[in-house]
């Protein structure tokens, strides 16, 4: 393998830089997106039982002491459960906003991983290409000894930087499946959070 990396030339390199550019934002976001999934049915039952017992105080208590954007719009929406169910409402929805860009930051670097190298290695074919007909220019002659080293690199970077790409890809499409369902979450429990907050007043005016 570093035979066939050293014949691919200099654009083997940046296509290289650009491979651990990607990696390193892939464990990023692998890291981030671990540590943002939770239960959210198991975290929601939670609550109401919290809420029932302890008020809302206690549920904003164990908001606190749980990760992940669940519980962050979660909280925002508790804190403003006395201003009513309107406010409840505005509250979950901006803090759902910044919650996804939080969890969709640095995915557009991959998208960089993934567009640029393998338009390096495109371009490292081309450079190889005309490495041969050069070599052919030089030699007067089409040989495949000849042009071998010229249409190597240009096979090589080309290779490369498409596999850099596709094994980026599958971290990203990976990491939009788990955004999606961790977004999901947030909708589905904020709702339920709202109607919970909704029973709960309409007790309290009987």
């Amino acid at each position: 393998m570093v035979n066939y990396f050293l014949q691919g030339g200099l654009f083997m390199w940046p296509i290289l830089g650009f491979f651990i550019f990607g990696l390193a934002f892939s464990f990023e976001r692998l890291y981030t997106l671990t540590m943002s999934s939770i239960n959210s049915k198991k975290f929601l039952k939670a609550i109401n039982e919290t809420l029932d017992t302890g008020g809302v105080g206690q549920a904003l208590e164990l908001c606190n002491n749980t990760r992940g954007p669940v519980a962050e719009i979660f909280h925002a929406g508790l804190s403003r459960a006395s201003r009513g169910i309107a406010d409840v409402e505005k509250a979950i929805q901006n803090a759902g906003s910044l919650e996804m860009a939080f969890l969709e930051r640095n995915m557009i670097w991959l998208n960089v991983s993934i567009t640029v190298a393998p338009m390096l290695g495109f371009t490292g074919t081309v450079v190889g290409m005309i490495k041969a007909f050069d070599d052919i220019k030089k030699m007067n002659n089409i040989s495949p000894a000849v042009v071998a080293d010229g249409i190597s690199m240009a096979l090589l970077t080309t290779a490369f930087g498409l596999i850099v790409a596709i094994t980026i890809s599958f971290f990203q499409s990976f990491f939009v499946s788990r955004i999606d369902k961790l977004v999901l979450d947030m909708e589905e429990n904020s709702v339920l959070l709202v109607d919970r907050l909704v029973e709960l007043e309409q007790q309290n005016k009987q």
